[in-house]
């Protein structure tokens, strides 16, 4: 006997998100914890299909398992008109068959009604004949005693799935169950799905019936919030995913599980279609539903977006008051759109995007056109933004690019850089494609140049670099001399944002050439710009120049921007010679005029090179509420991606990590419902790096790959991440990755920065410490070769330290920070491995002026880390102050949550003394004796161990003496041969 066909099970182990509470309140309904009889407890749970309702349901009976219920488990299936009776209570019966056939005969012999419900008795075989029917009075009766047979012998739950399917019978029985009581506990838990119940459905009065019982809910499944289903995104992917594919699935699922599901696999199959091919033709099926003047609504309302103004409607498709009205109640009735007001929107955001997909080319085109007619009469108010997309839909070029410039320039105005952006490269493309002019007052040149300003403005300065430089390469060549000079001016100051100083000087130069000697608005622009660009190539005197004929004009013309821009450019050079104080008052001075002159670039630019200076004086006290100023005037303006802006965020971010707040870089860092590009969100994933990677958090390593991508377009990406994943990869003991990390970091930025950068120092301080560390744990004869790499380090933290001293302000707090630490954690190496072992007092001095270093800079992790190193030479050498500095590390480790080092600070805070044994002692080894028994089979001596386990080496002399006694040997080599024979050095 075997049960009908049924959908494929759901796994308790798929990602379950969002509905624990609906799981738990069902389980306290149904008195899962709390059996009793009498009628059933009833939980019918709709939702729309995707919802999760099998899941859901698939959670509730594994709960009601694991309290010691039995779970029968029935689906009703579509099958129209030849549906067969009962049919969720044959797969039930069929299931105890095959389950427990001793127990289904045993209860079919007590109720044979039972028998006629049996799949094998309802499938038709040559030779079989029926003998005798049964009346459904007999059939109810038989199904109630049988599972009050089952419940007496342990409770019993009913599932039952997908109710807006069942036949009559089977509603029918379900009806006399739910009033008739049993004499053990029996509960029920249904589902249907709430988009399929027209008013017409049979199921609908029925579940108006039944919610009136006593006992009997109804639960209504919501979407999920979008927190659930980033959630859920995440745990489908398995690994770290961009927060703006994040973003796009919540925008398309609605909240629906499976939608969820589709578009997450079709993701990381690597599709590129905006909808699955599977999950399309699953929604179009309701389209099939419908008579044709409901479709015609229907694909009318897709054009307009997710919703549309019934008087729009009214327009667009033509058809009359009364056939309109009949055709949006069919849509209403089928669940394909629904009222919002005076508009109607979709169920769905993906059925809106999929029935506008299926629309043929020629009706797409009319529809748009229609659209575009109906909006020019004024039929309802509208933007721009919606005339243009309509328009070029319904490729009416000339109202495409008046729309276009027009949605551009109203995006920018309300700080909506990236839909600028896009408005704006729909109008040149179009230019372009069609060969058609632009409108007589726009000039193609300042077009380019706000696509470009606005490109730039959404974070994505290297992009807007490409696009002015296709326009330059198409510029005809009898070009006047003026919109040629602004695409160069366009271009390079792009180019600068992007930090492409090789070739700004010939563009800024020609520019500067092409507007001529006489005073202009544009001659002032081209000046400061030419100026930024010396400034930026070390050039200062010729910059100083320039930059101050720039302010003089920029003065005469009132261009507040420009005067703010020579100004920081000024106060730049100031800052690299060495007057900080000139430095800081001009930008001072800068960020506030501009803030008051709403000159939200100048102000971004002042402040953020305002708290760049002092971070480079080491006030990150200063920096960071200049880097916060800064982030929130990009918020504000609508450019939080742009340059300045989006550094300063990420600067912001990165200074609280290093001052040790590292739940509010967290906090900064987060990215969640934003849209940043991909350089951005990287950044910010490489300080969640840090902050994780100091918390021991070993799943961080997941984010090492997907970070990579943007190394070598942005090299702080490569230091942060290369920081984070070489200490990472020293928890997990792997000394190898660590080199191959370093190795890695140090390619990319040779590249693109220089062979001699400097955070080549804390890259290397790390590595060396990680070095030391296995050095400690390593055999004497592997530890000379684990130090043979630290020597290379040596000579290139020394190349740098050469190459720095000429700077006018020398290497700052930061950079003396890790040079000291380098030279500390090499020191120390030598120091555990044997090898030029350095004095006692250069080793406990070098880690003095290594806490004293980051003290100054105003790292407390790393002082903290500092503090327990100290701690350690301290210890083993016998001097004082160990405990201290351990403590005060303690301290620090313990509120960030550093469980790393406060694992590191175990011993030696808490330094291991000689046992003193009263009575007789004790043959068996203790934890540390067969500790430094396995360091003596390796041939350590007393000197070596005191220093790898941080106690000192009277400590260790006093533990040998005792494994010696304990062991009866008389040597050292006999305790290691005596050790191995009892296998005390596994």
């Amino acid at each position: 006997m075997t049960s009908p066909p049924v959908p494929g099970a759901v796994s308790r182990t798929s990602p379950f998100v969002g509905r624990s509470s609906a799981v738990a309140a069902i389980l306290d309904h149904l008195r899962v914890r709390a059996p009793e009889s009498g009628p059933p407890r009833v939980d019918l749970v709709g939702g729309d299909a995707g919802m999760g309702k099998t899941r859901l349901l698939t959670e509730v009976g594994g709960a009601a398992e694991e309290a010691g219920w039995r779970v029968l488990a029935g689906h009703c299936l579509d099958f129209s008109a030849s549906a067969l009776p009962y049919l969720p209570f044959s797969e039930m019966v069929g299931r105890l068959a095959d389950r427990e056939p001793d127990l289904f005969e045993e209860l079919t012999r007590t109720h044979p009604a039972l028998t006629a419900l049996a799949p094998g008795r309802r499938i038709r075989t040559p030779g079989f004949q029926r003998t005798e029917d049964l009346d459904r009075g007999e059939i109810f009766d038989g199904v109630h005693a049988g599972f009050e047979t089952l419940a007496a012998l342990q409770p019993l739950l009913l599932v039952v799935e997908d109710l807006h399917w069942a036949d009559q019978s089977t509603r029918d029985l379900l009806s006399f169950l739910f009033v008739r009581a049993f004499g053990s506990p029996v509960a029920v838990v249904g589902s249907y799905r709430s988009d399929d119940l027209g008013r017409r459905h049979p199921l609908r009065p029925l579940l108006a019936e039944w919610v009136r019982l006593p006992g009997v809910e109804r639960v209504d499944l919501s979407p999920l919030g979008a927190p659930d289903v980033r959630r859920l995104v995440r745990a489908l992917h398995g690994g770290p995913v961009r927060e703006r594919d994040v973003n796009r699935v919540v925008t398309l699922a609605d909240g629906n599980p499976f939608y969820v599901e589709e578009l997450v696999g079709a993701h990381d199959s690597g599709g590129t279609s905006t909808i699955p091919e599977d999950l399309l033709d699953l929604l179009l099926v309701r389209l099939d539903r419908l008579d044709d003047d409901a479709r015609t609504v229907v694909r009318a309302a897709s054009c307009s977006g997710w919703r549309v103004n019934h008087r729009l409607l009214t327009a667009v498709t033509g058809l009359g008051d009364a056939a309109l009205d009949r055709a949006v109640r069919g849509a209403l009735d089928a669940h394909v759109l629904v009222r919002d007001g005076d508009y109607y929107r979709f169920r769905h955001a993906l059925l809106a995007e999929a029935v506008h997909d299926d629309l043929l080319p020629g009706e797409h085109q009319r529809l748009h056109a229609a659209y575009v007619k109906a909006l020019e009469e004024g039929v309802v108010p509208s933007t721009a933004a919606e005339l243009a997309r309509h328009a070029q839909s319904a490729h009416d070029i000339p109202t495409a690019i008046r729309a276009g410039i027009e949605a551009g320039e109203e995006a920018m105005a309300v700080g909506g850089p990236d839909d600028a952006a896009r408005h704006f490269e729909a109008v040149l493309d179009i230019v372009s494609r069609h060969d058609q002019p632009l409108p007589d007052d726009v000039d193609y040149a300042v077009l380019v140049a706000r696509t470009a300003d606005a490109i730039t403005a959404s974070g994505q300065p290297a992009r807007a670099v490409r696009l002015v430089e296709e326009h330059l390469d198409r510029a005809p060549a009898d070009l006047p001399d003026v919109e040629r000079a602004r695409l160069l001016m366009a271009w390079a100051n792009c180019a600068l944002s992007n930090e492409v100083f090789d070739e700004s000087s010939t563009a800024t130069a020609q520019a500067l050439d092409l507007v001529g000697e006489e005073p202009s608005r544009l001659r002032a622009r081209a000046l400061s710009l030419h100026a930024r660009w010396l400034s930026a190539t070390d050039h200062d005197d010729e910059a100083v120049e320039l930059a101050g004929e720039a302010m003089a004009m920029a003065q005469r013309f009132d261009l507040a921007s420009v005067v703010a821009e020579a100004t920081t450019t000024l106060a730049r050079i100031d800052e690299r010679s060495g007057d900080l104080d000139s430095a800081l008052a001009a930008l001072e001075e800068v960020a506030e005029s501009a803030a008051a002159d709403h000159d939200t670039v100048g102000e971004m630019r002042g402040r953020y090179h305002l708290a760049y200076v002092r971070l480079e004086t080491g006030d990150l006290a200063g920096a960071a509420e200049q880097f916060r100023l800064t982030a929130e005037a990009a918020e504000r303006a609508g450019r939080p991606w742009a340059p300045y802006g989006f550094d300063a965020r990420f600067h912001w971010a990165l200074t609280r990590y290093v001052r040790g707040d590292w739940d509010g870089a967290l906090e900064v860092a987060d990215v969640t419902g934003q849209t940043p590009p991909l350089h951005a969100e990287s950044l910010l994933a490489c300080v969640a790096m840090l902050v994780r990677a100091g918390r021991g958090d070993l799943d961080a390593l997941s984010y090492a790959e997907p970070v990579k991508a943007a190394w070598s377009g942005e090299g702080m990406t490569a230091v942060l991440a290369g920081s984070a994943t070489i200490d990472l990869h020293g928890l997990r003991r792997d000394l190898p990755a660590v080199w191959r990390t370093y190795d890695d970091v140090v390619g990319v930025l040779s590249e693109i920065w220089n062979p001699h950068f400097q955070a080549s120092v804390m890259l290397a301080a790390l590595v060396a410490g990680q070095v030391a560390t296995e050095v400690a744990r390593a055999s004497t004869a592997e530890r000379a070769g684990l130090l043979e790499r630290v020597d290379d380090l040596q000579s290139e933290v020394d190349e740098v330290l050469r190459r720095t001293v000429s700077r006018p302000l020398g290497w700052g707090p930061e950079g003396q920070a890790w040079t000291a630490r380098f030279r500390a954690e090499a020191l120390r190496g030598r120091w555990l491995a044997g090898v030029r072992v350095p004095a006692e007092d250069e080793l406990v001095a070098a880690w003095t002026e290594t806490v004293a270093a980051f003290e100054a800079f105003g790292h407390p992790y790393e002082v903290a880390r500092s503090q327990a190193r100290l701690a350690a030479v301290l210890t083993a050498t016998g001097r004082p102050g160990a405990r201290e500095a351990a403590e005060a590390a303690r301290e620090t480790a313990t509120r960030l949550g550093a469980t790393p080092l406060v694992d590191e600070l175990g011993v030696t805070a808490r330094p291991a003394k000689p046992a003193r044994h009263r009575g007789p002692a004790s043959t068996e080894l203790t934890v540390r004796e067969r500790e430094i028994l396995g360091l003596v089979a390796q041939g350590r001596t007393n000197g070596e161990i005191g220093k790898q386990l941080f106690i000192s080496t009277k400590t260790v002399s006093v533990h040998v003496s005792n494994i010696l006694a304990k062991l009866g040997a008389g040597s050292r080599t006999e305790a290691a041969a005596v050790g191995r024979d009892r296998g005390l050095l596994g």
